[in-house]
Formats: C-alpha cells, sequence, structure tokens
C-alpha cells in the first residue's frame, strides 16, 4: 500500500527520483501514464494487470469508454527506475499534468500520483475545505 506526501522536483532532463518509502511496493518495473484532475498514475505491475482487465470489460460500443481507455492506455508508458531510482516523464505526460519542474508525489492507496506542484496545492486546498462533506457523501461505504 502506497501513502503519504513528498515534495521533489524534476532534473534537467526531465527525471524524478522515486521516493525512498514508496519504491518496495513498486518492484523493477511499473507503469506510468495519465491521471484524473491533471495528475499522473504510476501502477505496480500487478495493479495494471487488474487495471488492465477492468479496462477490458468496458463496451466498446460506448464512445465515452472507447475515449477513456484510448487516452489511458496511450499515454502509458513502461518504467524501470535507474540505480538512483530515476525515472523518466516524457514530455506528453508532463504537459497533461502541467508538470513544470516542482511536483508532489502521492501515495494513494494501490498507486502512487504525480501532481504539477501548484496543481496540487490548488487542489488540495479545495479539497481540505469540502473534507468533512466529502466524508458525508462516502459514509457507505463504512470508513
Amino acid at each position: 500500500m502506497f501513502m503519504g506526501e513528498y515534495q521533489h522536483s524534476l532534473d534537467d532532463k526531465g527525471r524524478l527520483i522515486v521516493p525512498s518509502k514508496l519504491r518496495e511496493g513498486l518492484g523493477d518495473k511499473f507503469i506510468l501514464t495519465r491521471g484524473l484532475d491533471h495528475s499522473l498514475f504510476v501502477y505496480p505491475l500487478a495493479e495494471w494487470k487488474v487495471i488492465e482487465e477492468r479496462m477490458q470489460s468496458l463496451p466498446t460500443t460506448q464512445a465515452d469508454a472507447r475515449a477513456f481507455v484510448r487516452l489511458f492506455f496511450s499515454g502509458a508508458v513502461d518504467c524501470e527506475p535507474d540505480k538512483q531510482w530515476r525515472i523518466s516523464i516524457p514530455q506528453h505526460l508532463r504537459e497533461h499534468a502541467k508538470i513544470n519542474r516542482d511536483l508532489y508525489v502521492l501515495g494513494v492507496s494501490t498507486r502512487i500520483e504525480i501532481w504539477a506542484k501548484e496543481v496540487w496545492e490548488e487542489y488540495s486546498t479545495a479539497a481540505e475545505e469540502s473534507y468533512e462533506a466529502l466524508a458525508e457523501k462516502i459514509v457507505g461505504i463504512g470508513i
């Protein structure tokens, strides 16, 4: 399980050093793709297989499902960190997430999310203000 919030920066070559507390759950290879809310999602291979199976069950006759699956998979890249645990974030994914240099890396249960610093700070400030209201909306799941 991934958790925590880590502030990082890309180096001049567009590489990110994966926070040490998140490395063990990722394994030697993992997947990076477009996320939601202008973020990027990082999945360990085992979790990627689960996501892949769920996506395959979506109806190809539904335009929204086709569009989402196309964007989700076409943006995906295999990642193999180097010895310093750096990964390259391709330009198309940096553009999707509005990442220039400074960013946040978040552990979010079964995945890691990568956010541009400004985007995360704006999003988290707004979400923090409605935290209790969000909790009330999801009370049915038993938290």
